[in-house]
């Protein structure tokens, strides 16, 4: 059975990223296992799971745009900016989806966000949530993010939207909620959230842990498997000559002299009609910088 890939998991509410990871490394036997981006306990949606030596992709996969549909309920804030907190604030309820519409432009583009108290952002080493629950002063953290897309789907009652928006790596949706209810001359909180894309993984492909487990007692677990390979499509490839395939293995660079000048950047490494891994181009030089070959 095919071990290695990613798992483009459907993580349901009610179950924290790093429950998800235990599943999948007791489904597939397999130790390396990692997340690409926490999604809340509360929250659902895709998320993508490095079996094998697929985890030494994260850092060429987890920076990538997220998608999300989620619920804004205006006319209560909460500590925690969702659902689950306590009330901290009231307002109004009865705002016109045409004024929140009015706002949403505010809200795309480069801006530098505050990041709730009831986070996992750390200072001097400790958790943000966890000196909320020390009673100890919570520092501001502020951090760069970039919101490119944020559309209202529909009104779904009074006070009550649903949205959706595509966001770089690290956007507070919650956060977004938050200060929406505030440009609308009230208050407000997320509801439900889904996220349903990350990086190059959807949520249409996705499968639960119990799909998984009917997959492995059939003896098709590797069909869940999305491979190395084509996980990082979104690069381009390069094929190096057959006479550079075990240089390139040990780690020598390949001089590109011969070809058209190639850009600096990321590709997919191939030579002998083998797939190797991620390489580097710089400087008109090819290297392969993370093996993935048998």
């Amino acid at each position: 059975m095919i071990r290695e890939g990613i798992v483009p998991l459907l993580k349901p509410p009610g179950l924290s990223s790093s429950d998800c990871v235990v599943d999948v490394r007791r489904l597939f036997g397999e130790k390396r296992v990692g997340h690409l981006g926490t999604l809340d306990p509360g929250a659902a949606g895709i998320l993508p799971v490095c079996v094998g030596r697929a985890v030494r992709l994260f850092d060429y996969l987890v920076d990538k745009d997220k998608t999300y549909r989620f619920e804004l309920l205006l006319g209560t804030a909460t500590d925690t900016q969702d659902s689950f907190g306590q009330a901290i604030e009231a307002g109004p309820r009865d705002i016109p989806a045409a004024a929140l519409e009015a706002v949403l432009p505010r809200f795309t583009g480069d801006q530098e966000q505050l990041a709730p108290a009831y986070s996992a952002l750390k200072s001097n080493g400790q958790k943000l949530y966890d000196l909320v629950l020390q009673g100890k002063e919570v520092p501001e953290k502020r951090r760069p993010v970039t919101i490119s897309d944020l559309t209202l789907l529909k009104q779904e009652g009074e006070g009550r939207f649903l949205l959706e928006m595509t966001c770089s790596r690290g956007t507070y949706v919650r956060t977004v909620c938050h200060d929406l209810g505030h440009a609308l001359g009230t208050c407000g909180h997320m509801g439900a959230l889904l996220r349903t894309r990350s990086g190059p993984f959807s949520v249409e492909r996705a499968f639960t842990v119990e799909e998984l487990k009917a997959m492995k007692e059939a003896g098709e677990l590797g069909r869940a498997l999305i491979s190395c390979e084509e996980a990082l499509r979104q690069f381009p490839a390069l094929t190096l000559p057959e006479d550079r395939l075990i240089p390139t293995r040990n780690g020598l660079p390949t001089d590109l002299h011969g070809n058209d000048r190639q850009p600096d950047g990321t590709v997919r490494l191939y030579s002998g009609g083998l797939f190797l891994g991620v390489g580097r181009i710089e400087k008109n030089r090819a290297r392969l910088c993370v093996h993935l070959y048998e």
